[in-house]
């Protein structure tokens, strides 16, 4: 028993010098913060300070955002009139076409991918004065301005790519003027292309499945013009996706109904020239030779009147398959800028100044007088 409470006691004794050293050296840190409060002070200075120069040194981005509502899709197969139509043409309207292979999720591939980005280049926008006219391929090559410390950082990619060019004579005067092709980009059309994927972007909601397409450019009216670009394109290439199969078939209804009504005039005067040059005649032969003209005259009239059917359901089938997109948030042109955050950058910058000098404050002189000691031991 004695041994136990002297070993308990042990123990106590042992913990309780480990709290005070703990209360001890954080009462040792916050003093050093205190008498460090001056250099604190200075360098949360010098972090306002350059928080405000960057803050303002970064252009301003205006966003613009179009909300779009997609029609749900009906895959359970024709119905209404279209059905009662396709059923008096002899269709079958109960199968269905299947599942869509274009989800809303897919839209922000869609425009991100390079051909929907290439087939901006040429889209013509306007400044916010109203004063310029110009394409999208210019305006984020010869508009679009970056913060000064850029262009240092930018200068030996810029000397070399000049000593390249010294060396090779190439001449890049015609890249402006020749047609983009998706399959072999220039150097400088992969760049246009990579910067205006990174100022669209498309999100789609997965409960109310809305598409929302934003896009930011550093003048608010090119932003609002290329965010209705952008909208109208997406649903030219949403509808002519879903309605390709069907259009196919309308064109082929188109010429089988155009070949049956050709060869329906053609049995028809073939038939109206026989009567005409045949009246009165009463022999067997003839009458045969009538009969048979007016059988073919009607199975071409049959074959006419089907194929009539049939192209007026694949132009409704058409119709019906094409989405409708309902605009629940149009264009605007934005008025306030959507970055950058001043106040962000700026309460950003005093933060790490401020943490930077604690660290500084708590450890640095310390780390500098061991060194000075290893230092004078040494020599």
């Amino acid at each position: 028993m004695t041994n136990d409470k002297s070993d308990k006691l042990t123990d106590g004794s042992h913990m309780a010098p480990d709290d005070d050293q703990q209360e001890i050296d954080l009462l040792e840190l916050a003093r050093k913060l205190w008498n460090g409060r001056r250099t604190l002070l200075r360098w949360a200075i010098y972090g306002a300070v350059a928080g405000i120069v960057i803050a303002f040194s970064i252009p301003k981005e205006y966003t613009t955002t179009i909300k779009l509502a997609p029609e749900a899709t009906n895959n359970q197969g024709m119905s209404g009139n279209l059905g009662a139509l396709a059923a008096m043409a002899g269709i079958s309207a109960g199968s269905s076409t299947g599942a869509d292979a274009i989800g809303t999720q897919l839209y922000p591939d869609i425009v991100s991918s390079v051909p929907f980005a290439i087939g901006l280049f040429d889209v013509k926008v306007t400044d916010r004065e109203g004063n310029d006219t110009i394409t999208v391929r210019r305006y984020l090559t010869e508009e679009i301005s970056a913060p000064w410390w850029s262009y240092i950082t930018s200068l030996p990619a810029r000397a070399i790519g000049g000593i390249r060019s010294l060396f090779s004579g190439s001449d890049d005067a015609g890249d402006d003027l020749r047609k983009p092709d998706a399959f072999r980009l220039t150097p400088d059309e992969s760049g246009i292309a990579a910067a205006l994927a990174s100022r669209v972007s498309v999100e789609s909601a997965a409960k109310t499945s809305v598409i929302s397409i934003s896009v930011t450019m550093q003048d608010p009216m090119v932003s609002a013009m290329l965010a209705d670009t952008v909208a109208e394109r997406l649903k030219e290439y949403v509808i002519g996706y879903r309605t390709n199969k069907a259009r196919k078939d309308m064109e082929y209804a188109q010429k089988l109904n155009d070949e049956a009504r050709q060869a329906y005039y053609e049995a028809q005067q073939r038939y109206a020239s026989y009567v005409d040059n045949n009246q009165g005649i009463i022999l067997r032969s003839k009458r045969n030779e009538e009969e048979r003209l007016q059988n073919e005259q009607a199975l071409a009239f049959n074959l006419y009147n089907t194929t009539a059917q049939q192209l007026q359901v694949a132009k409704a089938k058409v119709q019906e398959i094409t989405p409708v997109f309902t605009v629940v948030q149009p264009s605007t042109v934005p008025l306030a800028p959507s970055k950058p955050s001043k106040m962000l950058i700026l309460v950003g910058c005093v933060f790490l100044a401020v943490v930077g000098a604690s660290v500084w404050v708590l450890f640095g002189s310390d780390v500098l007088d061991t060194l000075r000691k290893a230092r004078q031991n040494e020599g």
